[in-house]
């Protein structure tokens, strides 16, 4: 009787590799995938207009059929933002924590998929199969509540996936991650170790939630002013700490930002925020306060132009207005790309005399949610996986993280680097980087996705930076005789007043052309169009040395 042949299994990254966010990871085997979160990541500088950025799932729409469940690690946005999207093309059973699940419901109703999806709740220390899987889910420490990493049992051994994670020997829920867990998968063989890459640069220990709890106390004793904390909307154990220590010093919170008001709802609701009677008040009820007697729990901890604190720091908000009887805690470290936004934030904010507060000048106000290095050479030491594979990261942390697993002992030919869309295959003779399938990512803007690529981003960086003219002509084709026009019309190019010579001579390019054409039989509309936009863009370019968009307009008549 012939051996049956065990599959090869494939893990394939569509996200959480080239930067942070959009963590996506995708584990094959025969007809069987299931995924590993799903979340975006947010816009970078030249990203012009766009909401967020979410991984390109082509790859599984082709495989729909193999597709049978989405796993969670936790709740945030870079890990289950994506997920109503991904769930209008493939509906399939969503496996997470009671927490995670619960901040996933808001989204759907948003959305208007929640009737129609299938919502499976897990806890830590369950085993769920589904298909060729076996899924483990492990209590770990992060910055938002009910984390777990993942032990993926596969016809090809064990795949531990860390999710993001912390070793806190003190969490504010009493739960501390389960390190005899990963010990014993250790001790029994994992084949792959795949890890939160985050913080591998930073030497230490990431210091504990309580921390933060403590130094908001110290702050707020004695204090004669209003505390207005912003902080990510997620950490719910970061804002029931607030809430403690404002309750402590007999002080009222009231909240701010829909996305901390929904979380916070879901929390409360779920069992994992207690918030005493009497201790939550609405904006409007402030004013019955005198400023020591008051907390605001506020979004915008990034510097985003839309959220509460920003619209507080430039005077937009429709209900609190700060000044020097208010000091502004931001309880949170800059995701990359965010530090001016939040240095704009910080600058207006002391203008209003206002008492700024941040990392940079009190210590501990803040804590990451990542492991360090000294915590991530603990887990590889636990682990002791065959092959590593970093995750979680800009290239310069995945770098990092294999120098330190190298360091650790393990071989260089067992140390995967990983790309997005690269597939890492596992069979009996080890584990290699093999084909690329198609993968990249997909821009939200507003109600669009995907409607938005390069071509128009380079378009919006072109009007943003030069401006727009447009040519609008009236022409008869048999009398080959202009009828109306040409007339320049400009946008963010010049001022029109002060360019009054440039513009008519652009006028008369425009007419000399358009004569030009006509007078040669052209009829082609859409070859005029491109004679007048070569020759408008080369004067300019002569006379100014900028780029503006030229849109010619051609409206054909008949006398």
């Amino acid at each position: 009787m012939a051996r049956t042949k065990t599959p090869k299994v494939k893990i394939i990254p569509l996200g959480g590799v080239d930067g942070i966010g959009k963590n996506m990871t995708v584990i094959e085997c025969g007809d069987d995938i299931i995924v590993i979160d799903c979340g975006i990541a947010f816009p970078e500088d030249d990203m012009l207009g766009i909401d967020y950025v979410i991984p390109d799932i082509s790859y599984l729409e082709e495989n729909r059929e193999k597709v049978k469940a989405l796993i969670i690690t936790h709740g945030h946005e870079d890990h289950i933002g994506a997920i109503p999207f991904f769930l209008k093309l493939l509906n399939v059973p969503v496996y997470g924590t009671k927490l995670t699940l619960g901040i996933i419901e808001n989204k759907l109703i948003e959305h208007g998929i929640l009737n129609v999806s299938d919502l499976r709740v897990v806890n830590a220390g369950d085993t769920v199969s589904v298909g060729a899987f076996d899924i483990e889910f492990i209590r770990v420490n992060h910055s938002i509540a009910d984390s777990v990493a993942l032990s993926v049992n596969t016809p090809q051994g064990i795949i531990v996936i860390s999710g993001d994670f912390k070793i806190d020997y003190t969490p504010i829920d009493g739960d501390p991650i389960n390190l005899g867990r990963f010990a014993e998968l250790g001790n029994n063989g994992v084949r792959v170790f795949m890890c939160d890459s985050t913080n591998v640069q930073r030497p230490g220990f990431t210091p504990s939630e309580k921390i933060v709890g403590q130094t908001i106390d110290r702050l707020m004793n004695g204090l004669k002013k209003r505390v207005i904390i912003a902080t990510f909307s997620s950490n719910v154990h970061r804002v029931q700490q607030i809430i403690d220590a404002s309750v402590k010093n007999k002080r009222k919170v009231a909240v701010t930002g829909r996305s901390m008001q929904n979380i916070m709802k879901a929390a409360i609701r779920l069992g994992y925020m207690n918030v005493p009677d009497g201790a939550l008040i609405e904006l409007s009820e402030m004013k019955q306060y005198k400023p020591e007697q008051l907390t605001l729990i506020t979004t915008g901890s990034q510097g985003e132009p839309m959220s509460a604190l920003y619209r507080m720091a430039f005077g937009e908000h429709s209900a609190v207005t700060l000044g020097k009887d208010d000091m502004v805690i931001l309880s949170s470290s800059s995701i990359p790309g965010n530090e001016k936004l939040i240095s704009k934030i910080v600058n207006e904010l002391v203008k209003r005399g206002v008492t700024v507060y941040n990392d940079d000048v009190v210590s501990d106000v803040h804590v990451s949610g990542h492991a360090c290095r000294e915590e991530l050479k603990m887990m590889h030491s636990l682990i002791k996986a065959e092959y590593f594979i970093p995750m979680h990261g800009e290239y310069k942390h995945l770098a990092s993280h294999i120098e330190l697993a190298k360091l650790l002992g393990r071989p260089d030919n067992r140390c995967i680097f990983p790309e997005t869309g690269k597939v890492i295959e596992m069979d009996k003779r080890g584990v290699r980087s093999a084909e690329t399938v198609k993968s990249g990512q997909i821009f939200v803007d507003g109600y669009g996705v995907g409607d938005v690529g390069t071509v128009v981003l380079k378009e919006r960086k072109q009007l943003g930076e030069d401006g727009i003219i447009i040519i609008a002509a009236s022409v008869d084709f048999e009398r080959e005789a202009i009828v109306a026009g040409p007339e320049i019309i400009t946008r963010g190019f010049v001022h029109v007043r002060e360019a009054e010579p440039l513009l008519e001579k652009l006028r008369k390019i425009a007419e000399k052309t358009l004569n030009k054409c006509i007078n040669g039989g052209y009829i082609d509309v859409d070859l005029i169009k491109a004679c007048l936009k070569d020759d408008i863009s080369s004067f300019i370019i002569g006379q100014t040395k900028r780029r503006p968009a030229v849109l010619p307009i051609i409206m054909e008549t008949m006398v």
